[in-house]
C-alpha cells in the first residue's frame, strides 16, 4: 500500500470513529429526554422517528425508480448505436456510388435500382432514429460539431476558417452523435 493510501484509511477511521461518538452522544441525549417524558410522548417521538424513516425510505425508492427509467430509456433509444455505426459506411457507398451514375446516361434503369435502394436503406435508418447532420459550405467551423481532415487555402477571404468542403457525412441517434461530419477548412 501507498502512503496514500494508508493516510486515507486511517482519516476514514478517525471519521467513523467520530461520528460514531457524535451518534452515542445523540442517542444518550435522546434516551435522557425519552426518560423524562411520558409514554405517550414516547410513543409519540417514536412514531414521529418511524415516519421519518418511511418518508425517506419511500423517497429514495421514488428516486431510484426514476434513475432506472430514464436510464433504460437511454439504454432503448441508443441500443442500435452498434448496427448503425457499422451501416454508415454501405450509406456512403451507396452515396458515392449515386453520384458516379448520375452521369454515366445508359445506366438509368440501373441508378433508378439503386436510387431505390438508397432510399428503403435511408428511410429504414431515420425510422429507427437515425438523422444526418446538416452541414453547409461556408458555415462556420466549430471543433465541437465538427472534425477537421485538412486545412487548405481559403479561396476567398470571407471563407477562412469557415468550412469549405464536407468529406464526409455526420450522423446522429437520437440526440447523441455517432459520428461527427468530416470537413475541410479554409486557412
Amino acid at each position: 500500500m501507498s502512503k496514500k493510501d494508508k493516510k486515507n484509511i486511517e482519516n476514514e477511521q478517525v471519521d467513523t470513529q467520530q461520528t460514531e461518538t457524535v451518534d452515542v452522544e445523540e442517542q444518550t441525549v435522546e434516551e435522557q429526554v425519552v426518560d423524562e417524558q411520558t409514554p405517550e410522548e414516547q410513543l409519540e417521538t417514536e412514531l414521529k422517528q418511524e415516519k421519518d424513516k418511511f418518508l425517506r425510505l419511500f423517497a429514495e425508492f421514488e428516486n431510484y425508480k426514476r434513475r432506472t427509467a430514464k436510464e433504460r430509456i437511454e439504454l432503448f433509444s441508443t441500443a442500435s448505436e452498434g448496427v448503425m455505426k457499422t451501416l454508415l459506411p454501405v450509406l456512403d457507398d451507396f452515396e458515392r456510388a449515386l453520384s458516379h451514375i448520375e452521369d454515366d446516361k445508359e445506366a438509368e434503369e440501373l441508378r433508378k435500382g439503386v436510387l431505390l435502394i438508397y432510399q428503403k436503406l435511408v428511410n429504414t435508418l431515420e425510422q429507427k432514429g437515425l438523422k444526418a447532420v446538416e452541414v453547409e459550405k461556408g458555415e462556420a467551423f466549430n471543433a465541437d460539431n465538427h472534425e477537421a481532415i485538412t486545412q487548405i487555402p481559403a479561396p476567398t477571404e470571407d471563407l477562412k476558417g469557415k468550412i469549405i468542403d464536407v468529406v464526409e457525412k455526420g450522423y446522429m441517434l437520437g440526440e447523441k452523435v455517432i459520428r461527427f461530419p468530416k470537413v475541410v477548412i479554409g486557412q
